[in-house]
């Protein structure tokens, strides 16, 4: 039976979110709260929780998991970012935007994607995940809370427990987020390309639109 944490929005208690950060290091697998919609996440190391998140989401081998960093520093350990990929990060983060970027080696090869050796980067803008992080001292392993064949991510706590109690360790409950998911961003090639309009907005960067 999954736990669950009510953690303000804003000011986030430090006893609760130890204890967030105790379930994710003890293997757990999270529901929580971030500047687009609620999200799963597990530690990364954790082949096991790992396997439960695409299990919910029943998400392919080639789906990106995204790495939810603390900054641009960690991202770096895990993304290799030139000039260009860093200017673009930097100039739209913390905020509502993944980014598909080559891996490096510190990420094992389960999590990147098994043709094009890339991985999701993510930084995130709410302060129950920056505190969260900052707790934890690695990213989180994460992916959008939507369910296969709905069409929006879930955005009540009281309701993800009910529809994932016993396949979630903890709901990491600070409120209502939206249902947006965040824009994705493809920078693994020599222009920058949105795979995804969400919430993160993109006019005015001169950034190709998938088609």
């Amino acid at each position: 039976m999954a736990q669950v944490l009510q953690v303000h929005s804003i000011d986030p208690q430090p006893r609760l979110v130890r204890r967030a950060a105790e379930i994710v290091r003890s293997g757990g697998v999270i529901a929580y709260a971030t500047d687009s919609c609620y999200a799963l996440g597990c530690r990364i190391g954790d082949k096991e929780a790992a396997d439960r998140i695409r299990e919910i989401r029943q998400l392919a081998p080639t789906h990106h998991l995204t790495l939810v960093c603390a900054n641009l520093a960690q991202a770096a350990q895990y993304a290799r970012l030139d000039d260009m990929r860093f200017r673009v990060i930097k100039r739209v983060t913390p905020g509502s935007y993944a980014f598909i970027l080559p891996a490096t080696r510190e990420v094992p090869r389960r999590l990147q994607h098994p043709r094009r050796k890339t991985i999701g980067i993510r930084l995130p803008d709410h302060p129950v995940v920056k505190a969260l992080l900052e707790e934890l001292g690695e990213p989180l392993l994460s992916t959008t809370l939507q369910l296969p064949g709905e069409d929006h991510p879930l955005n009540d706590a009281d309701e993800i427990r009910e529809r994932l109690d016993r396949r979630l360790d903890l709901v990491l409950d600070s409120g209502s987020c939206g249902i947006e998911p965040s824009t994705v961003v493809d920078l693994t090639g020599d222009s920058v390309v949105v795979l995804r309009q969400g919430k993160g907005q993109t006019e005015g960067f001169g950034w190709t639109l998938a088609t």
